[in-house]
């Protein structure tokens, strides 16, 4: 396992067993369930009776009278609402210059490892208070970005689905284009299942309307999937000549290999269409936020009113940013620039799909962004974020509409870096079923015990192994933390002792023990070197 997500495992244990301190990940807590999934929804979706706020205290009052679609479909599936998270007001939509995490509502959420860093966003809050261990699955919601970041900066799952695979009613939006929301979760099982309950049509959303008739909603059925056989990627940001992304990459490329897959270094020209991708943005958001306010219980009614409630308060709703993108928002009316520039995203669209073509690829694989940066209220993100290592992969997934899933990779100066796996819009449970093959090598929790004396073990040991003389299994075994269920192989010269220590384990209780026979036999099997021993 790696160690970034040991340390997020022991987070995970202590959450639940004293007061953990998450990182002001929430903006309201409703308690927990003993019975239900227990789960925490981003602060601009609506619960009947509770805020929906955005982070601003410009919507303090803003009660909403009825659940979200994608809420009601989580009551009535057995999970239980445990609170509101924080999130990086308007969801990042306010100024140019925005600090993720931050808002006037509820603070700055933080980084999960270190305070002094940023959790990313705009879902900051649902991101931190599943690595924190306060839940298991939040809800979070992306335009640009803000399911993908906070998920691999804080080293957890998170899928940003096909736009119009999960409803945005009842959601403050930025994008009709580009708005969805999207689990994220610890686990790929618990992922999937809340994905297969937000998903489906909805009326008040003409977007749900596109789903295919033939649209298969099993996503748990493919978290077992453990090979990648006849699998094609292709390799995003193949170009990056850093040596540490080009170590990645190469770790990319050896498990995709011995999952029987194949990893495709792509010349990728596309011309990616940022200036139209923000017109669109900033044209939608005006449109679609109106129609959200003047449905709500707000007294705020238009986005005139709440750039002047931001002027009127400035001292409390601005001291570390501006609200520039509200200024740009109000001036971009011009209709036949708004069809100019959704006609150049369209066309990026093709040009992602001429990519795959070109390559006969399934979906595109690469490192989700950059580590972790310090919290910076001067200028916001941009300058913290040009003191580490940046790349990034998954714009034209937002913009694209395309399904996008980052699962816990490794870690760069010891902060998380998630992996992201790109495909075709609606093929979000090929791209589920692609990280589940992947994320059981990166996870995975087997033991190997090396069963030999000392003076054998000191000629060369797997890599990863223990030691443990077969004679001492009983008693050292019940000195480690590990679960009856746990996967344990052991290995010696020829295979006698490592099959005695093997019964020893399974009269022991441990339904997994399984003998691998000598140690060329059980490298050869498990897949693993044989390295110099170091006690």
């Amino acid at each position: 396992m790696n160690k970034f997500l040991f340390i997020l495992s022991c987070l995970a244990l202590n959450a639940y067993t004293t007061d953990l301190d998450t990182n002001n990940s929430l903006i309201d807590f409703y308690g927990k369930s003993e019975t239900k999934i227990n789960i925490v929804i981003k602060d601009n979706i609506d619960i009947q009776g509770k805020v929906t706020s955005a982070g601003s205290l410009a919507l303090k009052d803003n009660v909403a009278n009825k659940n979200a679609f994608i809420i009601q479909r989580l009551i009535d599936s057995d999970f239980h609402i445990s609170g509101k998270a924080n999130l990086s007001e308007w969801a990042n939509f306010r100024s140019e210059n925005s600090v993720s995490g931050w808002s006037s509502i509820g603070g700055q959420t933080t980084h999960v490892l270190d305070s002094k860093y940023n959790p990313c966003g705009s879902s900051s809050g649902s991101a931190v208070a599943v690595a924190s261990g306060l839940v298991d699955i939040a809800i979070g919601t992306e335009t640009n970005g803000s399911i993908s970041c906070p998920s691999s900066i804080n080293g957890i799952i998170g899928f940003k689905p096909t736009v119009g695979l999960v409803s945005r009613s009842g959601i403050i939006p930025i994008s009709s284009s580009q708005d969805t929301a999207g689990p994220m979760g610890k686990t790929l099982e618990i992922v999937a299942k809340t994905l297969e309950v937000i998903s489906g049509y909805d009326p008040n959303d003409n977007a749900t309307s596109f789903i295919p008739d033939d649209f298969n909603f099993n996503f748990v059925d493919v978290t077992n999937n453990r090979r990648l056989d006849g699998i094609r990627f292709g390799l995003l940001n193949a170009d990056n000549q850093h040596p540490q992304v080009i170590e990645f990459h190469n770790e990319i490329k050896a498990i995709v290999k011995k999952l029987g897959g194949e990893l495709i270094d792509i010349k990728d020209d596309r011309i990616y269409p940022d200036e139209a991708e923000y017109f669109i943005l900033l044209y939608e958001f005006r449109v679609g936020l109106e129609k959200y306010l003047q449905s709500s219980s707000s007294k705020m009614q238009n986005l005139n009113d709440l750039i002047i409630f931001n002027e009127e308060n400035k001292n409390t709703v601005m001291p570390h940013f501006g609200q520039d993108i509200f200024f740009k928002s109000l001036e971009s009316d011009s209709y036949i620039r708004y069809m100019w520039s959704k006609y150049k995203v369209s066309n990026s669209y093709k040009e992602t799909l001429r990519l795959l073509e070109e390559y006969e690829l399934d979906a595109f694989i690469g490192l989700t962004r950059g580590p972790a940066w310090r919290i910076n209220y001067d200028g916001g993100d941009w300058p913290a974020m040009q003191e580490t290592l940046r790349f990034s992969s998954g714009g034209f997934a937002a913009h694209n509409g395309m399904p996008h899933i980052t699962i816990p990779f490794f870690n760069i100066d010891n902060f998380p870096v998630g992996i992201s796996i790109i495909g075709k819009r609606w093929d979000d449970r090929e791209i589920l079923k692609f990280a589940a093959a992947i994320d059981s090598k990166l996870t995975d929790k087997s033991i190997i015990i090396d069963v030999r004396s000392l003076d054998e073990v000191k000629t060369g040991i797997i890599q990863d192994a223990i030691h443990i003389e077969w004679t001492d299994i009983e008693k050292e075994i019940s000195n480690l933390d590990i679960s009856k269920d746990q996967p344990i192989y052991l290995y010696c010269r020829s295979g006698n002792r490592s099959g005695k220590a093997t019964a020893i384990l399974e009269k022991m209780g441990f339904t997994n023990a399984k003998n691998v026979g000598g140690i060329i036999e059980a490298a050869d099997k498990l897949d693993k070197k044989i390295v110099k021993y170091s006690e």
